[in-house]
């Protein structure tokens, strides 16, 4: 039998193509198989033992040397003709059989692979990876790689191959991105080696100087068959949507894709242990050429840690798999009583284990600290649902609390005073959710208008307390806040247990941004305090005079902290109270920085991570000190189960709470008939007793 497979031009397209070259030397061992193909991808087929000979085709030639070619191919008298590109070859050269062009292809076979198998007329139920790298690579491959692995001193366990190429550009992960997973990666102690064609050189090249020289780019000095010898060599691939990952794929080596617009369904990893990563952004997967919207966002919200994160998942799966296949075969081997161990033993297709959730709206529209507390919810949803999109739905002043979180996606803002004030707005507001496409809300937060807009949205599933029209969702649990019986961290956390998930991290995150750090360098030059010098911060305000402790006191233990342990002191608040702190600053006998209304939240983040303790009322900064790891000492007012240091104290070791009862029966809270006496029972003494026990 004599057959002709006609093939695709691009590399990836042609690696798509051939398990049906696989297939069709397994069906006619005895054919004579002969591959039409273009010039590029001409290296997968020249020396390919399932080949006999190659010949290539220039689709842009002139059509007189197109009819002298088919006029050659008539002559050879094929008895099977396979044409996957739909060509004039494949519909009109004499042959007994051939592919159907316009054979209906059913909506159940989704990858491309199974596809051109569908259209060959041939089964793939059975086909899995061979990883056969003799069918691209020679001996002379392998001693190229052995070589090279050899003079860089590569362990070949620790090896990681990362091809951040790809042909589209619509394909591409940035290359900032790449460079900080290879950082990641090579501090985890794993070796990378960059992998690709010329065209990939300037982003390989961008790398491996970004990373310090630490990896090794073989970016254009590799053919085919020497870059299958390394990913076969490899722990696993990291790369795009790209010829690379579908070669990787052939050769049954663990593959970690990052996909943009291009549907995985039909172009994913094929290896039998394979993970994608991906952002499933309402408009996605448009498989478009260029983005209609020019952000590319499906691409750029994917962040170096959603990837790392599947990573490890992999390399544990990977190692799983090893180990279970080990212990087949020593079973099979003992129950032979032949004490050997097979190389090949089957078992069934394993992959990561999906998502159950793609898109995830949180919604907190509560004040900072509240949202802060919160963040706890968005690791933990982010670690059981690695490839989800998860948004957050906040107030506008605390957007900043969440900018930079590498869990989040995306943040949406919803200004109920302004622009999304009216029941117009709003309706306008939860149509705009609804395209979003969410599949899972959790409402942290009990507030009517909020469970409207998430009910109007159409979200299929939605999670929130049972008050506050809690009957617009479709689960929710018993409100107890009240009660103050735990942390409002771990109230919010209730919410997601109730789904199954059991947080591992419950820390506080509390982003810090590089131009915030500036701000704060030019602030302390310009008032003469030094990276040697010690760092004091007071808030002395609060949002109800309920929890605001007497400036006086402020400004005696700012004096007294100043003069014993050589503190500069700072002085921070909101613009409205300005007032409060000039009150502070009036009492106190030592300089003071005032910085009252004159930082932003990323601001006062950076201002708070640079100071040694800070001394606060009850209140949003506090928390923020306490996410960043500062010390803390909190002075609490209320007599209130739900207004308690046990709802709403500083989280962590190194803080203190000061909080005394009056012997009141019912707190009337900032309708105090007692002069707020639980706040005033708090002494200058009891503040600077804690502080001497922090600064130990």
């Amino acid at each position: 039998m004599k057959i002709l497979l006609v093939t695709l031009s691009n590399i990836g397209d042609c690696i798509l193509t051939l398990p049906v070259l696989d297939r069709l030397r397994e069906k006619y061992p005895q054919a004579k198989i002969t591959c039409l193909v273009p010039a590029r991808p001409k290296e997968i087929f020249i020396n390919n033992p399932a080949v006999d000979s190659v010949i290539i085709f220039d689709k842009h030639a002139r059509l007189k040397e197109k009819i002298k070619l088919f006029f050659s191919l008539s002559q050879e008298g094929f008895d099977r003709v396979v044409d996957l590109r739909n060509s004039f070859f494949g519909a009109f050269l004499p042959a007994k059989k051939r592919s159907a062009p316009l054979r209906l292809i059913p909506k159940r076979i989704k990858h491309m692979k199974d596809r051109h198998l569908f259209r060959a007329n041939l089964s793939s139920a059975s086909f899995k990876p061979k990883g056969f790298s003799s069918l691209i690579a020679a001996v002379s491959d392998q001693q190229f790689i052995n070589g090279i692995l050899s003079e860089n001193k590569i362990n070949r366990d620790k090896l990681i191959v990362i091809s951040p190429g790809a042909r589209s550009q619509t394909k591409r992960w940035d290359q900032q991105n790449f460079s900080q997973l290879c950082e990641i990666l090579i501090q985890q102690g794993w070796q990378v080696v960059l992998a690709g064609d010329t065209a990939d050189q300037p982003i390989c090249g961008y790398i491996q100087e970004d990373c310090g020289g630490k990896t090794l780019d073989l970016s254009g000095k590799t053919t085919i068959g020497q870059l299958a010898v390394l990913l076969k060599e490899a722990r696993l691939l990291i790369t795009n949507d790209s010829a690379v990952m579908h070669l990787a794929s052939y050769l049954d080596v663990p593959v970690v894709a990052i996909f943009g617009p291009t549907d995985e369904k039909k172009y994913g990893p094929w290896s039998q242990n394979c993970a994608v990563v991906k952002k499933d952004i309402f408009c996605r997967p448009c498989e478009q050429a260029q983005c209609r919207f020019g952000t590319l966002a499906c691409l750029t919200c994917i962040n170096p840690e959603d990837v790392f994160n599947q990573v490890k998942l992999l390399l544990c799966h990977c190692e799983e798999a090893r180990q279970r296949r080990g212990d087949e075969a020593i079973s099979i081997a003992k129950n032979k009583g032949d004490g050997s161990v097979f190389q090949s033993i089957e078992h069934e297709k394993r992959t990561v284990p999906g998502i159950l959730y793609r898109r995830i709206l949180i919604a907190r529209t509560d004040r900072l600290g509240d949202v802060l507390l919160s963040t706890p919810v968005i690791k933990a949803l982010r670690q059981k649902f690695p490839q989800a999109y998860i948004s957050m739905l906040v107030s506008p002043y605390t957007k900043d609390v969440l900018d930079g979180n590498p869990a989040l996606d995306e943040i949406i803002t919803f200004d109920k005073d302004v622009k999304n004030k009216g029941w117009l707005a709003g309706l306008k507001f939860a149509m705009g959710l609804r395209k979003k496409k969410f599949d899972l809300a959790i409402v942290l937060h009990p507030v009517t208008r909020v469970h409207l807009l998430i009910f109007l949205a159409g979200i299929p599933k939605r999670l929130g307390y049972d008050r506050k029209f809690g009957f617009l969702f479709t689960h929710r649990i018993k409100h107890t806040k009240q009660c103050g019986q735990k942390h409002e961290s771990e109230f919010a956390l209730d919410l997601i247990r109730y789904l199954g998930i059991e947080p591992v991290d419950k820390t506080l995150f509390m982003p810090v941004k590089q131009e915030s750090e500036k701000w704060v360098k030019v602030l302390f030059s310009q008032a003469g305090i030094k990276d040697s010098d010690k760092l004091l911060i007071i808030h002395p305000t609060a949002s109800c005079p309920s929890r605001i402790w007497p400036a006086e006191r402020f400004a005696e233990v700012a004096d007294r902290l100043a003069q014993k342990y050589g503190f500069k002191v700072c002085i921070v608040s909101g613009l409205k109270d300005t007032q409060k702190v000039q009150e502070v600053i009036k009492n106190m006998r030592v300089q003071a920085l005032n910085l009252a209304g004159k930082t932003s939240i990323s601001q006062l983040a950076s201002l708070l991570k640079r100071s040694q303790l800070f001394i606060s009322t009850d209140s949003g900064p506090m928390h923020m000190a306490s996410a960043l790891g500062v010390p803390v000492i909190t002075i609490f007012g209320r007599n209130q189960a739900g207004l308690s240091p046990r709802r709403w104290g500083p989280l962590g070791a190194k803080n203190r709470v000061l909080h005394k009862t009056v012997g009141c029966i019912i707190c009337l809270a900032h309708n105090c008939q007692k002069d707020f006496a639980c706040l005033k029972a708090t002494t200058v003494k009891d503040v600077l007793g804690a502080a001497e026990e922090i600064l130990k």
